[in-house]
């Protein structure tokens, strides 16, 4: 392959990682949307990108002159390799690949998180590449998947390589209004896309009901922002009562949540790759305690760490700051290595793996 061949191909590829901006019935429906006005999605209260006194240009400084000890592991991140096609349909469990990527079986249905299992949550080659030890698991390594759902189209929550090579697997998928056409830019078809609003209602079998529910912040995989939707999940069974979330800064949409559909089992909430400075649009982990809380949980699921590295703390920082925080509202906390099986319906004691990396 000469340089002329390499450079197209590197350019095709990075056109399509970005998707496909709704267009037709898509938009239409978008556009009808109470959450869409002026030409984009907005959240329900003002939600700047950066905090009072904050700027651009002063964050990009810091990120490449001011970088924290530690900012990444000095070795790679512990995991267990499960292999999720053996594991019994009638568990009712979750496994975490680090970051906001999870698999869930649940009333005998396996359930897919924005799933990112390449080298990057970035369309540019070689950057936001993952951890040492925190991608051991390939799209290769997932069983066939009933449901696939996906928060948003951020490139560390909607990864094109992962998506195009789960394809044959993936029953259907659930996601925001306008996050299909990125799919059916990459070959899914219309029928096997589901889009929501926010308070929307799904039912995915006899004893599995879904609800969307809204988040604080943002979207798009290109310079037009917030043209497809931001959301989290709800899924209820006679069982468990689970919420999924996406990423979200805090706000007061959570105690509404709890109190329209909580208590909750099991919450999933983001814990990392935050800075006060985008503090609106992704919590802080006094705030991810908070939501917690807002919510009803029963237990806390902190997510969005141990993979990549997208803020200007040490690594470590989001579980050791939960930790110390966690003293004085003991919500049990579920912390499993990647890969590790959590049972839903069983106690369990997790180690503090990341204090095994000096």
């Amino acid at each position: 392959m000469n340089c002329c061949q390499k450079f197209e191909k590197e350019y095709k590829m990075f056109y399509n990682q970005l998707g496909k901006a709704p267009s037709g019935e898509r938009l239409k429906r978008i556009q009808n949307s109470p959450n869409y006005r002026e030409g984009a999605f907005h959240n329900i209260n003002e939600t700047p990108q950066l905090a009072e006194g904050y700027s651009f240009r002063k964050i990009l400084y810091d990120f490449l002159f001011h970088k924290p000890k530690h900012l990444k592991p000095s070795q790679p991140i512990p995991s267990v390799k499960t292999n999720l096609k053996e594991l019994p349909l009638d568990e009712d469990l979750l496994l975490w690949f680090g970051h906001s990527s999870y698999y869930l079986q649940l009333n005998g249905k396996r359930i897919l998180i924005d799933p990112v299992f390449s080298n990057s949550a970035s369309p540019i080659p070689a950057t936001n590449k993952p951890y040492k030890g925190s991608n051991v698991y390939t799209a290769e390594d997932i069983p066939e998947i009933d449901y696939l759902l996906i928060s948003h189209d951020h490139y560390d929550h909607l990864d094109y390589k992962t998506i195009k090579k789960l394809k044959p697997k993936v029953r259907q998928v659930i996601t925001g209004l306008g996050v299909g056409s990125h799919f059916e830019a990459w070959g899914y078809t219309s029928e096997s896309i589901v889009e929501l609003d926010w308070n929307e209602s799904l039912k995915l079998d006899a004893d599995i009901s879904l609800n969307s529910v809204s988040a604080r912040h943002f979207s798009g995989r290109s310079f037009k922002k917030n043209n497809t939707l931001w959301l989290s999940f709800i899924l209820k069974t006679e069982k468990y009562n689970l919420f999924l979330g996406g990423d979200s800064g805090y706000d007061m949409h959570f105690k509404k949540i709890g109190e329209k559909f909580g208590p909750f089992d099991l919450v999933i909430l983001e814990n990392g790759q935050y800075n006060l400075a985008w503090h609106y649009i992704h919590m802080l982990p006094e705030e991810t305690l908070q939501a917690a809380e807002d919510l009803g949980a029963k237990k806390l699921f902190p997510v969005h760490s141990s993979k990549f590295a997208l803020a200007l703390h040490a690594w470590d920082e989001p579980m050791n700051k939960l930790d110390e925080l966690n003293k004085s509202s003991k919500i049990p906390l579920i912390r499993p290595m990647i890969g590790e099986v959590v049972y839903l319906n069983k106690s369990q004691e997790f180690s503090q793996w990341w204090k095994q990396i000096s």
